[in-house]
């Protein structure tokens, strides 16, 4: 068993050390950002959104999701995608694979890490892949299995865990051991989910506070949905617990179809724009990534959904001229 190593000491607010430290972005908004929309979306803006992102910067680019196009309509061109990807030194690309059938398509295609989900909610995981916590873990056993022999990394992501849309509040303890599950199998980093955008500061903190007892600190990422508002104060809470790594969606897309009223996640642009104003080096060119959300947005006919997008283009156009007396 991996014994967690993590010294939280000096992660709090306060500590100069600490608030210049690296932080990572994971970015998902070309595979979770784009699997809900309900207009085809396609391999081609698809692949100019991987490219425009990783030209802004960004290290880790969540690509596509090797599951049924039965399921996921929008992910069908994954294969396709994936092999006319053009990679940028540097940059990871993991696609999400539910099951080894998943897997074995994935790695066929050119995949170099994928990632596996599973909920800290019975009732969630039973309405999102059919099955029970424990039945989803026995799922991925094949998956590690094949991942440590072919030398592929193996991400793992973790649900609903503030709240369910059906069980209401998930105790801590539940999110940690299946953290735990994950990260002993051979997760390299567990991403924790407010899927439904419920968390606050106290519910993130009190979380991490229970995975962080059993899943080193800089093995955990955040992943949060803005629903109520909450999705930035909860990536700073997680900075000042120690937490490195974050996961985004350019100009906030996506959301979750099994949780009614779910918005997007948090967008990418608010998430860096913080970490910079925390001292934190993300690597990231914010001005091309808002140009890239403003692309983007106008590819699928709507606005920016990051509130730095639309306050950096107001201040590009300029001061409001007041009319004359």
């Amino acid at each position: 068993m991996k014994e967690p190593t993590s010294d939280r000491t000096g992660d709090r607010a306060g500590d100069p050390t600490r608030r210049r430290s690296a932080a990572r972005i994971v970015e998902v908004g070309p595979r979770d950002g784009l699997q809900n929309e309900q207009q085809t979306v396609t391999t081609e803006t698809k692949l100019e959104l991987i490219d425009r992102l990783g030209a802004a910067g960004v290290t880790a680019i969540e690509a596509a999701s090797f599951v049924s196009p039965k399921w996921i309509p929008q992910m069908a061109d994954h294969a396709d995608l994936m092999r006319r990807l053009v990679r940028r030194p540097g940059v990871s690309y993991p696609v999400l694979t539910p099951n080894l059938k998943g897997f074995e398509g994935a790695l066929a295609a050119g995949a170099t890490e994928v990632a596996v989900f599973a909920s800290a909610s019975e009732s969630f995981s039973q309405k999102n892949i059919n099955c029970s916590i424990a039945e989803s873990i026995a799922r991925f056993e094949p998956v590690f299995d094949a991942a440590k022999a072919s030398g592929i990394a193996v991400r793992g992501y973790v649900s609903c865990v503030v709240d369910c849309p059906y069980e209401g509040p998930i105790e801590p303890q539940a999110v940690a051991d299946l953290a735990r599950a994950l990260y002993e199998r051979g997760a390299h980093e567990v991403s924790l989910g407010d899927t439904i955008g419920t968390g606050t500061p106290a519910t993130i903190e009190r979380m991490l506070d229970a995975v962080a007892r059993v899943v080193p600190i800089d093995r955990v990422a955040g992943h949060y949905h803005d629903t109520y508002g909450m999705a930035v104060a909860n990536v700073d809470a997680s900075w000042r617990f120690g937490v490195r790594t974050f996961d985004s969606s350019v100009s906030g897309l996506g959301g979750c179809p099994y949780a009614k009223g779910a918005t997007g996640n948090v967008a990418t642009e608010d998430v860096v724009y913080l970490l910079h104003g925390l001292g934190a080096d993300t690597g990231i060119d914010l001005d091309r990534l808002v140009d890239t959300s403003v692309w983007i947005s106008e590819r699928l006919g709507r606005a920016p959904g990051s509130r730095v997008t639309r306050a950096l283009l107001a201040k590009r156009s300029g001061p409001a001229t007041a009319p004359a007396a």
